[in-house]
């Protein structure tokens, strides 16, 4: 796993088609070249679940319809608990049977629109609603050939953060994904500290469009900070070189051919 981390250097975000989407077809050949360039690049896709709580279709059953390959080194679904419990083991059964092995199990942003799973769907007692730690604990249990990572927030207050995340990590969590950070940032550095034998990828904003930043990380970052993504990014390899980096929004058409040059000249770094 940490091999698959460190050579995996990035691991690209891509979002499946919205199921309202007025092009669909065009979102379809959209997402197939983006998995596609992903694949062939050596790195990792990572398949959102309704991120922002707006209804998609599943990624598995996108990457099924396309008839797109799994390389189990190569895929990453996220899968939060915005779900009801046949759809959630239909996921799981159809990852396993299509040769997926990693899993990002979160919380999730929820909807009017979207399910939730209850305690007893994941045979979870004396707590009151699922989170990702019950997540984690009902996969470990029911589908034990997934490898399990986990979100880190360092924008929460840290003892609470640190406090969950040693649950996650006794659910089942073999490693971490942090949310998007913009400079190098002391709670991270503490993780880092804390669990040095847990693979950690730390997660790159790859918009200048900060206002989307303040509603994931949930507090307000002025609109004339300076940002640039690109030397963000590189600024994050040379902060933490041990980690792998999750791209998020990231730019297809310009940056793409940056970060492909970028990646092939970091020291660490395999394209296999």
């Amino acid at each position: 796993m940490r091999e698959h981390i460190q050579n995996r250097r990035y691991h690209v975000e891509i979002v499946p088609p919205k199921q309202d989407s007025e092009k669909l077809d065009a979102d379809l050949v959209q997402f197939a070249e983006k998995y596609r360039r992903v694949m062939a690049s050596g790195y990792c896709a990572c398949i959102t679940d309704n991120a922002m709580g707006l209804l998609a279709f599943q990624g598995l059953e996108t990457i099924e319809y396309l008839g797109l390959p799994v390389p189990p080194d190569q895929v990453m679904i996220h899968l939060n608990t915005f779900h009801t419990k046949p759809d959630l083991d239909f996921i799981l059964s159809e990852g396993r049977r299509m040769g997926l092995r990693y899993l990002l199990a979160i919380s999730g942003d929820g909807s009017d629109r979207l399910p939730k799973l209850q305690p007893a769907d994941v045979g979870a007692e004396g707590v009151s609603s699922v989170t990702s730690v019950e997540l984690l604990q009902y996969i470990r249990s029911a589908y034990p050939e997934y490898i399990l990572g986990v979100a880190f927030n360092p924008y929460e207050p840290p003892d609470h953060e640190f406090a969950k995340m040693e649950r996650k990590l006794a659910a089942g969590a073999t490693f971490i994904v942090t949310q998007p950070i913009i400079a190098r940032h002391p709670v991270v550095d503490e993780l880092l500290r804390r669990y040095p034998a847990i693979p950690t990828v730390v997660e790159a904003w790859m918009t200048k469009k900060l206002y989307l930043l303040s509603d994931v990380v949930g507090y307000q970052i002025p609109e004339d900070t300076a940002y640039s993504p690109l030397d963000t990014l590189r600024k994050l390899h040379a902060w933490y070189p041990q980690c792998g980096v999750y791209l998020s929004l990231l730019g297809f058409k310009i940056q793409y051919p940056i970060i492909e040059k970028l990646w092939k000249n970091l020291p660490e770094a395999t394209a296999s």
